[in-house]
């Protein structure tokens, strides 16, 4: 009788887990310069984060996905010190030394936390037994059942702004809006930008080549 309780339960969690696993955390918002006619094909990952624990991994895990897309890419820290606060015109005069026609920084813009409350929910029970059963009742009433819920939980979004620089142009020619909810590792949100990222410029014929299309 406790397993015949504890189905519905189950089941349930389960389906949440579910929607929860197939959901995307990562929503971009872009805009992209109407009299820009300039396209990329290599370009370099510059997460101005405070943190190097952050902007290693994002910056490689970035790098990583651009390349199975054909672009190539590299990240700031390949040829930047972290440490060294450069002038603008050196930043300009190291992209040019890499070979990289365009450079993607990524600003943080704070993180939103918002907080609900799931209220218990009650699976109640039944008649124990077959169809009335044997013995006493079948078991007799089973009226325990499962209660779930009654808790608080707290969703974090991080936003983002992702902003395109290239040669010869006043500007960004492309700027988005990124939210991750509740990012759990930098790399597999900065992948999931990346795809994200990479689906608009192609959208926007930002890039010289087309690429692997999704």
């Amino acid at each position: 009788m406790k397993k015949r309780n504890l189905l519905p339960a189950l089941f349930f969690l389960l389906a949440i887990f579910f929607i929860a696993s197939c959901s995307s955390p990562v929503t971009l918002t872009s805009w992209t310069n109407p009299k820009n006619t300039s396209q990329i094909s290599k370009v370099v990952v510059m997460p101005l984060f405070d943190k190097l624990e952050y902007t290693k991994p994002f910056e490689q895990s970035m790098v990583a996905y651009f390349a199975t897309q054909g672009l190539k890419a590299l990240g700031s820290l390949d040829f930047l010190n972290p440490s060294v606060k450069y002038p603008i015109d050196e930043v300009k005069r190291l992209v040019d030394s890499v070979g990289a026609d365009g450079v993607l920084v990524f600003n943080y813009k704070g993180t939103d936390k918002t907080q609900n409350y799931i209220p218990p929910t009650y699976y109640g029970g039944g008649w124990g037994g077959g169809y009335w059963g044997g013995g006493y009742w079948g078991g007799g009433y089973y009226g325990g059942g499962v209660a779930t819920g009654g808790y608080w939980t707290t969703t974090s979004v991080v936003n983002l702004k992702a902003s395109l620089y290239v040669k010869q142009a006043e500007g960004a020619v492309w700027t988005a809006d990124v939210t991750v909810t509740d990012p759990n590792y930098v790399d597999q949100a900065a992948n999931s930008i990346a795809q994200q990222v990479y689906a608009d410029w192609q959208k926007n014929n930002l890039l010289k080549f087309q690429g692997t299309s999704k």
